[in-house]
């Protein structure tokens, strides 16, 4: 059943101003199109619900009985119609994002709180995975937006590069590299490495670049995330290959990271959405403040 709102429209407001004329007024229409509207309307229901004579309306008995329910018809859209007119205006609303956890290190933190700033009242569900499941929970739905490692494109997602984020040599001191400005990957044959899992897209892009050069580096030591690799290179276990994005200069105190050179190998970090899909008010809001503010590992 197709309810006619703009005739539900017209007999409350012909209904409370009195008249016509006044009625075409508050609506901003022709009284030619007001009276069109109530006449689709009363042919549609086959009852009349107004009388009307050249000097005035009244309400039928029908009409005195539809108007309350026709009144809360009209408040309710109204009031629906500019709430989401507010959140358009806003962008207030809560979305989710799908984020690789070494985003969450450093730079993330900063966007969210800026956006938190902008937009107090918004709330952000954030679901943490690796590139694969990033990926799977944005084209199944599950997440509005996605920030993962850049792999093969899918024909269904729309990506843009955040930034180019080079892998690092992370030591413990004191170690015999400590105080290069830069370290070769051939200096990194004799090293005590923890490796993270050769699942992890960072991990299949590190392999395929070093493998294109010839290079290959073995690990006593393979673990899941990047801060697990961290914790156990700050407790004296092994040296690390990570994005630089995942550890900062002074955040643990004793280690160093040094950029890796000959070659600098670099994993692009994009941001991914449903080409299909709008994005919500709250999510676009994010969108373009991710994409407006400048991002370095």
């Amino acid at each position: 059943m197709k309810i006619d709102f703009d005739g539900v429209q017209a007999f409350v407001a012909i209904a409370e101003l009195g008249g016509f004329n006044k009625a075409a007024r508050e609506l901003h229409i022709t009284q030619t199109a007001l009276t069109r509207r109530l006449q689709k309307l009363e042919s549609y229901l086959g009852l009349r619900l107004l009388d009307r004579t050249t000097r005035r309306v009244e309400l039928t008995a029908v009409g005195r009985d539809f108007l309350p329910q026709a009144r809360a018809i009209v408040q309710e859209m109204t009031a629906a119609v500019e709430r989401l007119k507010d959140l358009s205006q806003r962008a207030r609303g809560n979305f989710t994002l799908a984020c690789i956890p070494s985003m969450s290190s450093h730079i993330l933190p900063g966007v969210i709180r800026r956006y938190a700033e902008a937009h107090p009242d918004n709330r952000i569900r954030l679901l943490d995975g690796d590139s694969n499941e990033v990926r799977g929970a944005v084209l199944n739905s599950q997440a509005e937006l996605g920030i993962a490692v850049q792999d093969e494109k899918h024909p269904e997602l729309l990506e843009s590069v955040l930034f180019s984020d080079p892998l690092a040599f992370i030591c413990r001191e004191p170690h015999p590299l400590q105080d290069r400005r830069s370290v070769t990957w051939a200096d990194m044959r004799g090293a005590e490495l923890i490796g993270v899992s050769s699942a992890t897209a960072t991990r299949v892009f590190m392999d395929y670049q070093l493998a294109r050069r010839g290079i290959r580096l073995h690990g006593n030591f393979e673990v899941q995330h990047h801060a697990t690799a961290i914790n156990l290179v700050a407790a004296g276990v092994g040296s690390a290959i990570l994005p630089s994005s995942t550890f900062r200069e002074g955040d643990r105190p004793g280690l160093r990271k040094i950029p890796l050179v000959n070659p600098a190998v670099r994993r692009k970090v994009v941001l991914l959405r449903l080409k299909r899909s709008s994005l919500s008010p709250a999510a676009e809001a994010f969108h373009e403040l991710l994409k407006a503010t400048p991002l370095e590992a």
